[in-house]
């Protein structure tokens, strides 16, 4: 019987934890050919767009997609599940708060494989939902001491780091550029929505990972080209999704600067099928677009959480 689990529901059950381990799961899957992920599409309204991904995993007997709606006023965000064999509809799940840890476990997940183990200081660039889903995330996966973080809105950046610090236990600073929070850090997140670059090449230091999480479109940049092109190794969580909206790597690929070849694909080094980081100096990139795969890897574990716990309503059909 169909499910409906509210953002109050997954608030309960969900944890950085849960989500690290099923982001893990559904890309080892992915580069194993034992599911499938088919690459975002939008559509255009009068005011509004609606984005949807899909994926299926038929060894986990589920299949879903996610759909979500962006305006003026805000983003509304579902994962529609249903059962792989009979096509029963197992689920819809408000997914604001999956998405965002999703978001964060695949960043963490990039950071645990290319990072270097004594990395110990993080440098975040934004200071919105989905910074706080990557800081969840590295603190999982690293001893990080302290963060540093940039925001154009001081208010908003004194708020933010003031409770990061209490969710975290380290310290977060609030320092004054995108520059100073990129410099000196052994790990360094972009999290905007920035048509333009906030991160450039020029400040990045031999040793240190990106996680670069903003640019899931054409219409969006958080890295300059001479960032892009001082990496040594480059990550990205899909090479088919990467090459239709990463909009940091475009440009490079366009000028034929790399090739879509030299784009090692996340599932490849958690599966242990490519070598990930193999020195300490060298400067690594993980590209994030966002997979469907990541919702519904997430969304099969709420459920069976939901289901013990006796949440959510009955669905009429």
């Amino acid at each position: 019987m169909a499910i409906y689990l509210t953002e109050s529901d997954v608030a309960r059950l969900l944890d950085m934890p849960m989500a690290l381990k099923a982001v893990e799961a559904a890309h080892v899957a992915l580069t194993r050919g034992e599911a499938n992920d088919v690459p975002r599409r939008r559509v255009r309204g009068n005011g509004a767009m609606q984005h949807v991904l899909q994926a299926v995993w038929p060894l986990r007997g589920v299949m879903g997609y996610k759909v979500y709606t962006t305006s003026a006023t805000g983003a509304r965000f579902w994962l529609h599940l249903f059962n792989a064999d009979s096509g029963e509809p197992l689920a819809v799940i408000e997914a604001d708060l999956l998405g965002m840890m999703r978001t964060g476990a695949a960043g963490g997940q990039a950071a645990r494989c290319l990072s270097r183990p004594d990395a110990r200081v993080a440098g975040i660039i934004g200071a919105g939902w989905q910074a706080r889903g990557q800081m969840l995330a590295l603190a999982a996966v690293r001893e990080l001491t302290h963060f540093k973080v940039f925001a154009r809105r001081a208010d908003k950046l004194r708020e933010f780091c003031a409770d990061m610090t209490v969710e975290l236990g380290v310290r977060v600073e609030p320092v004054e550029s995108a520059e100073r929070a990129v410099r000196d850090s052994d790990i360094v997140v972009t999290a905007t929505t920035s048509p333009q670059p906030v991160l450039e090449g020029s400040w990045l230091a031999q040793g240190m990972h990106i996680n670069a999480m903003g640019s899931n479109s054409l219409a969006r940049r958080e890295l300059d080209e001479a960032a892009v092109n001082r990496v040594d190794v480059l990550c990205v969580d899909s090479r088919e999704t990467a090459l239709l909206e990463a909009g940091d790597l475009l440009p490079g690929l366009e000028k034929g600067r790399f090739t879509p070849r030299r784009l090692l694909e996340l599932g490849d080094v958690l599966a242990g099928f490519r070598p990930g980081r193999q020195s300490s100096q060298e400067l690594s990139l993980f590209e994030s677009q966002g997979l469907a795969i990541q919702d519904v890897a997430l969304g099969v574990e709420l459920l069976q959480q939901a289901k013990i716990a006796g949440l959510g309503q009955t669905l009429p059909y």
